[in-house]
C-alpha cells in the first residue's frame, strides 16, 4: 500500500481554453530531452479520507528519502512529522504529505512502508535556467520580465507559472489588448532544469466601439464626449491611447462627468453605473454611462459667516465668485474658497478654515452658500520630503516652494508650489501631499516626483510665406547635470533665412532668483524679395533676470553685434545701396513683463503688458534707443470660444545719427495679415524696394472657435482684423512715399494642432490701403519635429 500525491496545474490562457504543463519528472511524450513538450495533465491527489492507507500496526524502524538531487535528505526529514520510533500513524503519515508538497519544491511526493521501513520517494521540482517571451512586439522582455515572478534559478512550480500568466495577460490588458493570449511551454534540459517559454499572441488592439450615455437629456452625447478622457475609435488618433479602453480611466470619466454636471448647475448629479461590455469577437468594448441628470439650480442666498477678528464679512464679498440668481456652479465655490484664503492669508492670517455650507431648495431649485470662516489650528510646515528625484538635485525642486521649513502651512501656497514645480518640464508627474507631523501643530510635506527625459534632438521640416521650406536640428537639455540649466544648440536652413545658434540658461544664478544666460548666434536672412539685399548678423548676448512679484519679471541684457550689408542689387534704390558694409552694435536692453495668462502658449484667458528698450552706442558704430510696447487680452465667451484682443507699438529714435535700415521696423505678413512681408510703410517707388520706418503699431481683434469637429483633432478657426501703420523713415527724396495712413485687413483661418507639428493658414483681404501697399492674400505656416 502507497500514499501518492502528484503536482498538477492547468493553467488559463483566455476563456473557454486550457494548456496543461509537463509533470516535472514524469515520464512525457517521445522526442529528444530538449524538446518543446505539453504532455498530458497528471492524476490530481485525493483527500486523506479517499486516499489508500498505510497499513498500521508496529513502529517505525527507520526512515530511507529517495530521490533527492539538490535538496539534502535531512531538509525532507524535517518536514516528517513522524519519525524512527514512533508508530505507523496513517493521520501523521498524510500530514507529513502535505508539509512536503507545501513547500514547492517536489514535483511528486510517495510515501510507502517496506517491512518496518517508512520510504519517502520524492521528485524534485526543476529549476528554471531561463525565462523567454516570444511573439511579443508591443511590449518588450524587459516590461514583461519585470511583470512576471518565475526568474532564472528558481524553483519552477506550476502555481507560480499560472499565476504570471495570469500577471502578463493584464499587462496586456493595461495595455488595450483584451484578444492576447499567453501559452506557456517548458523546454527540459539536463541535470532537472528547465527553460520556460511563454509563447504569446498579442492580438489586435481592443478599441472603443461606442460609447453610449443613458439619461442625458440637457447635452447631446456629442457634447459629452468632449467631457470624458476615453475616446471612440477612430483612423485619426493613431497618436492616442485614449481609445484603448482602461478600466482606470474609465472610473476617471466618472468624475469628470460629474464635476462637468456640477459645474452646470447640476446639483442632484450622479452616475448610477458605467459599464464597459466585450463585443463577442473581442474586438472591441462598448461603454455605457448611466446618468441621472436631476434638475438644474441656481445659486440662491450667498452669505459669509466669519468669526475672525478685526474683519467684516462685508469687506471679504468682492472675493466672492459666486452671485445669487447665477447658475449653480460647484467650481465657482471652490474658487470663492480659494480667493478668500489667499486674501485673508494676505492680511496676516495664515490659519484660517473655510467651509461652504450648501443648502438645496428643491422646490424652487436653489442652492444656498454660506462661507464658515474662522481661524483653523495653528499647523507650521516641520519638514518636507522629496521622493523619485533620481536624477535631479533635490534644491531644483526645494526652491520652487513657496513654503520652507518653519512656514505657516498654507495650502494655496502648497498648490502654487506643486504648479511651479509641474512647470518646470522636468516631471512626468508631481504629487504632493501633507501629513501630521511629529506634533499636532507640525505638517510634513512629501513630494513625489516622477522624472522624464529632458533631452531633445529633433530634425524638423517646415514652410512658411516668409522664409519658405525650412529645416531645421536642434539639440536641448533642459535639465543639464540635474541642475536645472538649460542647453541648446540649434541649425535652421531655410530658402531664405540661415541661422546657428547657441544659448545656456541657468535659473538661480548664485543660488538666487536670478536667471542668468548667454546666447551666441549667426544669422544670414535674403531680403531681396523686399529691399534687393540680404543680411548677415554675428554676436552674442548676455542675460540676467529676476521676478519682482509673483507675475512681474524683468530680464537685464548686454548685446554685442556685428551687421553686414551685403549683396545689394545694382538695381536696387539708392538708399539701401549707401547702407552697404559692415557695422557693430553693442547695446544694453530689458524687458519688463506683467503676466496673468492661463497659458502662455496658448491663452484663452488673462491679460500680458511688455516693455522693451534697447539702447545702443556703449561702444560700436551704431547709436539709438528703441521702446516696443506689447498687450494681449484673451477672454472666453463660451468654451473653445476665445476672443483675443493684440497690439503692438514701437518707436527707434537714432542719437546724433540716422537709424540703418537693418534695426528699422518692418510691417506686414504675420504682424499684418493681407500684406505682404514688408507690404506697407516707407518704399522707394521707382524700385519698390521697402525701406523699413521708425514708428509703427499694429493691432488685432480676434475670435477663435471650434469648427464642430472632435476636440483631440485639433483644429480651430478664427476670424480676425488687423489693423496697422509702419511710417516715418529717416530717408526722404521724390520717389519715397511715407504715410501714416491705417491700414486695415480683415480675413478667416484655421489652425491645426496636429502630431507632426503647428499648421496655420490664413486668407485675409485688405480694407483700407495705400496704392504702394503689397499685397499678399493667402498666408500658410506649418513645421514639425521628429
Amino acid at each position: 500500500m502507497l500514499l501518492r500525491v502528484a503536482a498538477a496545474a492547468t493553467v488559463v490562457v483566455m476563456a473557454g481554453a486550457q494548456t496543461p504543463l509537463p509533470a516535472p519528472g514524469q515520464t512525457g511524450p517521445a522526442g529528444p530531452r530538449n524538446s518543446r513538450q505539453t504532455p498530458a495533465r497528471p492524476p490530481t491527489a485525493q483527500s486523506p479520507a479517499g486516499a489508500p492507507q498505510v497499513p498500521t500496526g508496529g513502529t517505525v524502524a527507520d526512515v530511507r528519502i529517495d530521490g533527492t538531487e539538490r535538496i539534502e535528505p535531512e531538509t525532507v526529514r524535517s518536514y516528517l512529522l513522524i519519525q524512527p520510533g514512533d508508530p505507523f500513524d496513517a493521520d501523521r503519515i498524510d500530514q507529513s504529505l502535505k508539509a512536503l508538497f507545501a513547500t514547492g519544491l517536489f514535483a511528486d511526493v510517495t510515501i510507502k512502508r517496506d517491512g518496518n521501513s517508512l520510504v519517502v520517494h520524492i521528485v524534485e521540482n526543476p529549476i528554471i535556467n531561463r525565462i523567454a517571451f516570444e511573439g511579443n512586439r508591443k511590449l518588450n522582455d524587459n516590461q514583461l520580465l519585470a511583470e512576471v515572478q518565475l526568474k532564472p534559478r528558481v524553483v519552477f512550480t506550476r502555481t507560480k507559472v499560472q499565476g504570471d500568466v495570469k500577471r502578463v495577460l493584464d499587462l496586456y490588458r493595461r495595455n488595450g489588448r483584451f484578444a492576447a493570449t499567453v501559452d506557456p511551454k517548458v523546454i527540459k534540459l539536463e541535470q532537472n532544469r528547465v527553460d520556460l517559454v511563454f509563447e504569446i499572441n498579442e492580438g489586435a488592439t481592443t478599441g472603443i466601439k461606442s460609447i453610449n450615455f443613458v439619461g442625458s437629456r440637457t447635452f447631446s452625447p456629442s457634447r459629452l464626449k468632449e467631457v470624458i478622457q476615453t475616446k471612440e475609435s477612430r483612423w485619426y488618433r493613431f497618436f492616442s491611447n485614449d481609445d484603448v479602453y482602461d478600466p482606470d480611466r474609465l472610473t476617471y470619466d466618472r468624475e469628470l462627468l460629474r464635476k462637468f454636471y456640477l459645474s452646470q448647475g447640476f446639483a442632484d448629479f450622479r452616475v448610477v453605473s458605467a459599464v464597459a461590455e466585450l463585443s463577442p469577437a473581442r474586438d472591441g468594448f462598448y461603454i455605457t454611462f448611466t446618468i441621472e441628470e436631476g434638475r438644474r439650480y441656481k445659486f440662491g442666498k450667498i452669505d459669509i459667516s466669519n468669526q475672525l477678528k478685526d474683519i467684516k464679512a462685508e469687506d471679504l464679498r468682492p472675493f466672492l465668485t459666486t452671485r445669487q440668481g447665477q447658475r449653480y456652479n460647484a467650481d465657482q465655490v471652490d474658487n470663492s474658497i480659494t480667493k478668500l484664503t489667499d486674501a485673508l492669508g494676505n492680511r496676516g492670517f495664515a490659519f484660517v478654515d473655510i467651509q461652504p455650507q450648501v443648502a438645496r431648495h428643491p422646490e424652487n431649485h436653489t442652492v444656498d452658500v454660506t462661507f464658515n470662516i474662522k481661524e483653523g489650528p495653528r499647523v507650521y510646515v516641520e519638514r518636507i520630503n522629496i521622493a523619485g528625484n533620481v536624477r535631479t538635485l533635490d534644491k531644483v525642486i526645494r526652491r520652487e516652494f513657496r513654503l520652507v521649513e518653519g512656514d505657516a502651512f498654507n495650502a494655496a501656497k502648497l498648490r502654487l508650489s506643486q504648479q511651479r514645480i509641474q512647470n518646470l518640464g522636468f516631471f512626468k508627474k508631481v504629487d504632493v501631499t501633507n501629513e501630521p507631523g511629529s506634533t499636532p501643530d507640525k505638517a510634513v510635506i512629501n513630494v513625489a516626483v516622477e522624472e522624464q527625459s529632458t533631452g531633445e534632438f529633433s530634425v524638423g521640416v517646415g514652410f512658411s510665406t516668409t522664409d519658405g521650406p525650412l529645416a531645421d536640428i536642434s539639440i536641448r537639455e533642459r535639465n543639464l547635470l540635474g541642475r536645472g540649466q538649460d542647453l541648446r544648440l540649434g541649425f535652421t536652413i531655410a530658402q531664405r533665412v540661415q541661422q546657428l545658434d547657441f544659448s545656456f540658461t541657468e535659473p538661480y544664478f548664485l543660488d538666487r532668483n536670478l536667471s542668468a544666460g548667454v546666447d551666441l548666434f549667426e544669422l544670414t536672412r535674403d531680403q531681396q524679395t523686399e529691399s534687393q539685399f540680404s543680411q548677415q548678423s554675428l554676436g552674442g548676448s548676455l542675460r540676467l533676470g529676476y521676478q519682482i512679484s509673483e507675475y512681474l519679471r524683468q530680464t537685464l541684457k548686454y548685446t554685442l553685434r556685428k551687421d553686414n550689408i551685403f549683396a545689394v542689387q545694382t538695381s536696387a534704390s539708392l538708399f539701401i545701396q549707401k547702407e552697404a558694409g559692415s557695422r557693430n552694435t553693442s547695446s544694453v536692453g530689458q524687458v519688463l513683463i506683467y503676466d496673468r495668462r492661463d497659458s502662455r502658449t496658448d491663452p484663452t484667458e488673462g491679460y500680458y503688458v511688455q516693455l522693451a528698450t534697447d539702447l545702443a552706442g556703449l561702444g560700436g558704430d551704431v547709436r539709438y534707443i528703441r521702446n516696443v510696447v506689447t498687450g494681449g487680452y484673451f477672454y472666453p465667451i463660451a468654451p473653445q470660444w476665445v476672443v483675443s484682443l493684440l497690439g503692438e507699438v514701437g518707436d527707434i529714435r537714432g542719437i546724433g545719427d540716422t537709424v540703418r535700415i537693418e534695426d528699422r521696423f518692418f510691417v506686414g505678413g504675420d504682424n499684418l495679415r493681407g500684406f505682404a512681408t514688408a507690404g506697407i510703410g516707407p518704399r522707394d517707388t521707382a524700385t519698390g524696394d521697402a525701406l523699413g520706418g521708425n514708428q509703427y503699431y499694429t493691432g488685432t481683434v480676434s475670435l477663435a472657435f471650434p469648427l464642430g469637429l472632435p476636440q483631440e483633432i485639433g483644429l480651430t478657426g478664427r476670424v480676425f482684423t488687423d489693423i496697422g501703420s509702419l511710417f516715418h523713415s529717416d530717408d526722404s527724396g521724390p520717389t519715397v512715399v511715407d504715410s501714416s495712413s491705417l491700414r486695415v485687413s480683415t480675413g478667416t483661418g484655421v489652425s491645426w494642432a496636429s502630431p507632426l507639428g503647428p499648421i496655420r493658414l490664413d486668407l485675409a483681404f485688405p480694407i483700407v490701403k495705400q496704392s504702394f501697399d503689397k499685397r499678399e492674400l493667402f498666408r500658410v505656416s506649418f513645421g514639425t519635429r521628429f
